[in-house]
């Protein structure tokens, strides 16, 4: 079950809410459970018991870990319960990717392939892996103590606005939630919740499908035959097409949060209006970056090393395990590998002159180099990439796909809503629009609003027929 279906936004969310609201407060985390595993459970019912099986394992093992007295033990037991859990990630996700190298490895030297059934990507297995190593090692680094019920610690890992796609949210920021957000639910943060809801639906169905729709069309083309024209069209769809999407979702699982009292970080913040491609990692899938900043960049040192090789090398390893853990695949080892190219760069010498430069060639400069990435993240392959880029650059402006009149429309919107805080002004809307302080005047502004794209997504998600859920790739 995804937000942006019909089950989700006509059947499960309007009576799990009225079931929730009408729950006593001492049960409301039991029915958030129960809801939380049901919505999961729709899409993927056998890796429920994956689930079971985890959080039952960790919940004891981190109990064991607090309890102890010993160094060693508690270190053994943090490694026992990481190696559990990346191994399971490793298993589900990269099995495949690993066996599939391994054969070509050994077909290169005469050897028979290994024969392998190909394993079922889980929904979300990178996303709740990640949050149960964030309790594991904050319970080991003292941060906070462990959840006393299973069933909460179980919350906190199905907890079903963030279990598929994020954000990722830290054990420390999320665990005095768990046990009392009654501060919190209140008839204004639901309407806000709602708000921030249907803002996220409306981005996902209304710009997210459109432009994606398109940017599909051409990707699925002969390769040959585009122009660098209509090549353009379908990577800077694709780049529109995969922010609108994941922010979209994120805006969405952070609404459905407020609605039931929680208070989720920021995922995204105006990434495309980044000066430096740095810049752009400090504003996209910002809760990604906070945990590999805390769980392996500083682990590894950070900042902190004796030479500004080793720091480089430190970048280079974060954006790699960056790229791997958004897909099994050579094109996101890629991927991750140009990021952290050009942020050793920019960190050598690039900053200063992009600071000099100004902003409109600084922001065309970042804009740019995310696009042509967004390429190796978006193809199947290497030889696709870079046949793609081949024809971006190919000179060559016959076009060779018919663009539909209404594709416009929606790519402009695109544009203004990416680039929309550029301007001092326009930040200062955003901000009045996602603040906590709302009055009266504010709501009956943002409720009919927030109806209206409520019924032009269920509308378009009827009527237009393309609505991926991209997150399977991840």
């Amino acid at each position: 079950m995804v937000f942006s279906s019909i089950i989700f936004l006509l059947y499960f969310l309007p009576i799990f809410l009225l079931g929730y609201i009408a729950t006593p407060n001492r049960f409301k985390n039991l029915t958030l459970l129960l809801g939380s595993i049901l919505f999961y459970a729709w899409g993927a019912p056998k890796f429920v018991f994956v689930l079971f099986f985890t959080t039952f394992i960790d919940f004891f093992m981190v109990q064991w870990m607090s309890q102890s007295d010993s160094d060693r033990k508690r270190k053994l037991l943090l490694i026992c319960s990481l190696c559990i859990n990346v191994g399971l990630l490793f298993y589900f996700k990269y099995s495949n990717f690993f066996i599939e190298n391994l054969n070509l490895f050994l077909g290169s030297i005469g050897i028979s392939s290994i024969s392998w059934t190909k394993l079922i990507l889980p929904v979300g297995i990178s996303f709740y892996t990640f949050e149960t190593i964030t309790y594991v090692v904050d319970v080991y680094r003292k941060v906070h103590q462990p959840l006393k019920r299973f069933w909460d610690f179980q919350l906190y890992i199905f907890l079903f606005p963030k279990l598929i796609a994020g954000p990722i949210i830290r054990y420390h920021d999320l665990a005095d939630q768990i046990d009392d957000r009654s501060a919190r639910e209140n008839a204004n943060n639901r309407l806000q919740g709602f708000y921030r809801f249907t803002i996220g639906l409306s981005k996902k169905v209304l710009l997210a499908n459109v432009l994606g729709s398109q940017a599909d069309t051409i990707f699925q083309s002969e390769i040959s035959n585009l122009d660098s024209y209509t090549a353009w069209i379908g990577i800077i769809s694709y780049t529109f097409q995969i922010y609108f999407d994941f922010s979209g979702y994120s805006d969405m699982a952070i609404g459905l949060g407020k609605m039931l009292g929680f208070q989720f970080p920021e995922n995204f913040n105006n990434p495309y209006t980044s000066r430096s491609i740095t810049e752009f990692w400090r504003r996209w899938h910002m809760t990604l970056g906070s945990w590999m900043r805390n769980y392996l960049y500083i682990p590894l040192g950070g900042n902190r090393v004796h030479s500004t090789t080793r720091l480089y090398i430190n970048l280079w390893l974060v954006f790699l395990v960056s790229g791997l853990w958004h897909g099994a695949s050579w094109n996101f080892v890629f991927w991750g590998a140009f990021h952290g190219f050009f942020l050793v760069i920019e960190r050598a010498f690039l900053k200063k002159w992009l600071e000099r430069w100004g902003a409109f060639i600084s922001i065309f400069y970042t804009f740019l180099t995310v696009n042509l990435g967004w390429i190796f993240f978006r193809s199947e392959n290497f030889s696709h990439s870079w046949k793609y880029i081949s024809r971006l650059f190919s000179n060559q402006w016959d076009p060779v796909i018919d663009i539909p009149d209404y594709y416009w429309f929606y790519f402009s919107l695109a544009v203004l809503f990416s680039f929309f805080t550029v301007f001092t002004k326009s930040q200062k809307i955003q901000d009045a629009i996602f603040e906590s302080n709302y009055g009266l005047k504010k709501h009956s502004i943002m409720f009919p609003v927030s109806m209206l794209l409520l019924v032009f997504s269920i509308s378009s998600i009827t009527s237009f027929g393309f609505n991926p859920f991209i997150y399977f790739r991840f």
